[in-house]
């Protein structure tokens, strides 16, 4: 499903992490907005709101005119700005840019994976920003065939995002899709010939899914609408030149429409879904021209999967009495019929069940307990449970894509904050893991270098909330430490503890780096995530607030040495915060915020909006218009002192409209009373996440690195 997400924008996008070895840089004299020419200053142009007899003010609602010269004008003069204080700590850019790569292995590859007698992988060039994605036949010492080299489709274009591939089953085709627009939501779907190397003249706009039938000519597509909900199927033939065949609408706004085929290439799903209730319908793949029928009909807040095996169904099910799901078996035949079904993996309240992969002999499933990973193993002929657990007391781990329904070994990775991500292959049989590729850190990295703890803070309402935090064994916790907090907090999204080379640019110089994992998500399993929805909201924030006060008291780090950072909805979690409690941070890095909450949820043209009632509210209801009132960003900035801030936008954001952090700006700029840095960043060529090149957006996260120390007083 699309959201505001963004999964720390270029941090995690970069993929690899590593240490240097520089010390706690000397301090120096921070420079304040006084130093510098006056920022831009935003043209007041008053519209007014009636709503449940309250009056909203917005002086700054013109600028989601992207077309108006004006809006352009003041969005470049806001990046002229950012690059004047910016100007001086070029250097230090370069430098952190320059760590930053040298912790990334240039040329690399991933391990190939077995799909249907070719074995998939993909690599890196030294020097490339793209992927090159590659097969061999048969064998891995076989000919490398190269299926898309992303550096030559994305040559002299200034953002290019590819959004994945599938291969018919005569493995002769590709379908793939693109865009050079950097936005997560409207791609370009065409289709190659694998055996010539030829696209073929067939592209199809607006598509956000696609799946192949068995026929290696039927396509199952998803298109968006105007607000870029994904809403009808349609099919097509593409060896002949006949339109595509409209097969599935869905009417209803707040569900999203998505296409797949199982793993046993034996059905097309159609998922609908909001955010609380799904329903599948399916056909055979190899009866492409049938017509869809449901699996079991919608009813409001029930969320299903469906799995096919040969021999059964398995259903992953989620009511309002099972929030952390359970998994029943279904017949082949009759499954529409409830009582058919039987309970293979019963409901938890302690233990969310996450996913799900399927194999013949085998059922595995990827569970959350206590906020950490572990993944269980069902021998489906015999009934024996096998568990993979870590030891550690951080760490994230996750089943990986296997391809292969017959394949007796699960792909799985494992991660740490001071542990680079692992590949391990795990026989099913046997239980036993087998480690396929570490990720290389260039010059190496040691993790006993480092401290990796747990951390839990005391919520308002007395909860216990984790953190994942790590440091230097070095650090002495005497309050003087710089440190930067992070979290998202929304959808269920859990802010799980891994590996990031680019950390290390702050922890090599005496930062500690903490993770909240705050109500919102679903890190302590699904309640967690209600507790943080809606009319709960607000727990999200206070419990941010809470974990930064830990920081403190625990004497890491003190509040005039402390970062924070979210992207997208993490960016309305800091922008929250910091209305809220401006006195608790030193430093604010706000990553294409969604901040403008009541208007941008009053707005049905725009994207996600009526999708994403059931995570928000519905503003047009009085009680959660008020709700929402009390804590949006926009309409909650008032005349006080703010730390420093850096806000990002992106003008082909669709996820985030590019107006959001610009009105937050201005807004800020005129309410504000301190005498701090803020600056607005606008990618003018990208969308929700940044630069699309792996080096480009290493600047940009050298950019906000740079922002962070100088803003606590560090420079080289």
């Amino acid at each position: 499903m699309i959201k505001r997400i963004t999964f720390l924008k270029s941090w995690i996008a970069v993929l690899a992490l590593t240490a240097c070895t520089s010390t706690t840089e000397p301090t120096i004299k921070t420079t304040m907005q006084s130093d510098f020419p006056p920022p831009p200053v935003a043209e007041i142009k008053l519209v007014t709101f009636n709503e449940f007899g309250n009056e909203r003010i917005d002086n700054y609602f013109w600028l989601k005119e992207k077309e108006n010269p004006e809006v352009l004008a003041y969005l470049n003069a806001e990046n002229d700005y950012c690059d004047t204080v910016m100007k001086s700590t070029l250097p230090l850019q370069e430098k952190l840019f320059a760590e930053m790569k040298g912790r990334i292995k240039e040329t690399d590859e991933t391990v190939p994976q077995l799909d249907n007698g070719y074995y998939y992988y993909s690599r890196t060039e030294e020097g490339k920003q793209y992927r090159i994605f590659c097969r061999k036949k048969g064998d891995v010492s076989a000919p490398e065939e190269i299926i898309f080299d992303v550096n030559q489709m994305a040559e002299g274009k200034p953002a290019f995002i590819f959004a994945g591939y599938d291969i018919s089953s005569n493995s002769k085709l590709a379908a793939y899709a693109s865009n050079e627009t950097g936005s997560f939501a409207d791609f370009s779907l065409k289709f190659k010939d694998l055996e010539s190397g030829n696209d073929l003249a067939l592209s199809i706009d607006k598509v956000q899914g696609f799946a192949w039938a068995n026929d290696n000519k039927t396509v199952f597509y998803t298109v968006g609408n105007d607000a870029l909900r994904a809403w009808r199927v349609y099919r097509i033939d593409i060896s002949d030149n006949k339109p595509a065949e409209l097969v599935f609408e869905e009417p209803n706004e707040q569900f999203i429409v998505y296409v797949e085929k199982s793993k046993t290439n034996d059905f097309i799903f159609i998922t609908t879904a909001s955010i609380s209730t799904s329903e599948i319908h399916l056909i055979p793949a190899n009866e492409p021209e049938g017509k869809f029928k449901p699996f079991i009909s919608r009813v409001k807040d029930v969320e299903y999967h469906v799995y096919h095996h040969r021999d059964k169904f398995f259903v992953q099910y989620k009511d309002r009495d099972n929030l952390n799901s359970m998994v029943y078996e279904a017949p082949l035949k009759g499954y529409e019929d409830r009582n058919t079904w039987k309970v293979l993996i019963p409901h938890d309240k302690d233990t969310k069940l996450e996913r799900l992969d399927i194999f013949q002999d085998y059922l595995t499933a990827q569970m959350r307990r206590n906020g950490l990973n572990e993944i269980n193993i069902i021998g489906l002929k015999d009934g024996e449970q096998k568990t993979i657990s870590f030891p550690e007391p951080v760490y994230t781990a996750n089943m990986n894509e296997t391809p292969e329904y017959n394949s007796a070994t699960l792909r799985y990775s494992y991660t740490s904050l001071n542990r680079p991500n692992s590949v391990f292959e795990y026989e099913l049989p046997t239980g036993k893991s087998t480690l396929l590729k570490q990720q290389e850190i260039p010059g190496g990295f040691n993790p006993d270098d480092y401290t990796v703890e747990r951390v839990w803070a005391t919520a308002e309402d007395g909860i216990k909330v984790p953190m994942s935090v790590v440091y230097k064994k070095s650090l002495k916790k005497d309050g003087s430490n710089p440190a930067l907090l992070y979290s998202y907090g929304s959808y269920g999204s859990s802010s799980d503890a891994y590996f990031i080379s680019s950390f290390y640019s702050l922890i090599d110089r005496g930062f500690v780096y903490a993770i909240a994992q705050i109500r919102g998500g679903s890190d302590m399993g699904e309640h967690w995530y209600e507790d943080g929805k809606l009319l709960k909201k607000k727990n999200t924030f206070t419990d941010f607030i809470s974990c930064a006060e830990k920081l403190i008291e625990d004497k890491y780090t003190a509040a005039n040495k402390l970062a924070i950072m979210g992207g997208s909805a993490g960016g309305l979690l800091v922008g929250a915060v910091v209305n809220m409690r401006p006195d608790l941070f030193n430093t604010v890095v706000a990553q294409v915020p969604f901040v403008d909450v009541i208007t941008t949820m009053l707005d049905t043209s725009l994207p996600l909006t009526t999708q994403e009632y059931e995570e928000w509210g519905n503003p047009n209801e009085e009680e959660y218009y008020n709700y929402m009132l009390t804590y949006s960003p926009y309409d909650n900035i008032k005349a006080q002192n703010y730390p420093n801030m850096l806000i990002t936008g992106g003008l082909n954001d669709s996820q985030v409209g590019y107006q959001e952090p610009a009105k937050f700006t201005a807004k800020l700029r005129a309410m504000k009373t301190d005498n701090n840095i803020l600056l607005l960043k606008t990618n003018m060529e990208s969308g929700h996440g940044g630069a699309t090149g792996r080096f480009d957006a290493l600047k940009e996260t050298a950019f906000e690195v740079a922002f962070i120390l100088t803003r606590v007083g560090m420079n080289e």
